[in-house]
């Protein structure tokens, strides 16, 4: 009787990632993508489980969706980097602005990726090493683009409201209203 080996790579040895989406098919996704590429992954769906997860598998590598069901996903961020300090963690958004990523950096993530993005973009970007100057993105936001986020930025921070917003950007409240009536610029 001939033995056979298994040609799977022990799950023990492999790097310990942890997925954080309450985007359900974007988190399956991301996760078998990853698994594919080597990395021992836990899924979790949001701020309460990633945390949990967190504390619980210690992982080395994190990506973190920002803005979850049940709160922000930098408190994940922070859990992750209190269990690992050594952990590499990757913020993800559809909110992209640069405020936000300002945020995420400081909360410990290494890189912050706008949604939609793929699995090579990620590995990519946990894998980066901090001493060297990332690739430019091959297309970067218009500056059109930049001003209405930021724009947006201030305007959700007065609590939507116009006058406020108007007065903090130093514009008049007709142009104001006429900028957020308008569709994000293409990038």
């Amino acid at each position: 009787m001939t033995e056979t080996t298994d040609p799977r790579p022990d799950p023990s040895a492999l790097p310990s990632l942890l997925v954080v989406d309450d985007d359900a098919p974007l988190r399956n996704r991301l996760a078998t993508a990853l698994e594919r590429r080597g990395y021992q992954v836990t899924a979790a769906e949001s701020v309460a489980a990633g945390i949990a997860a967190a504390r619980m598998v210690r992982p080395l590598y994190a990506v973190v969706d920002l803005k979850l069901g049940d709160g922000n996903g930098l408190e994940v961020v922070q859990a992750v980097r209190a269990a690992r300090p050594d952990a590499r963690v990757v913020v993800l958004t559809g909110y992209g602005n640069i405020a936000t990523a300002v945020a995420a950096v400081k909360a410990g993530a290494v890189d912050y990726l706008a949604k939609p993005t793929d699995a090579d973009a990620i590995e990519a970007a946990l894998k980066a090493q901090s001493d060297k100057l990332p690739q430019p993105p091959e297309q970067p936001m218009s500056a059109d683009r930049v001003r209405w986020e930021h724009i947006q930025r201030v305007f959700e921070q007065c609590e939507r409201n116009v006058s406020e917003t108007a007065r903090r950007l130093r514009m008049h409240r007709r142009t104001l209203q006429r900028i957020l009536n308008k569709h994000a610029p293409r990038d």
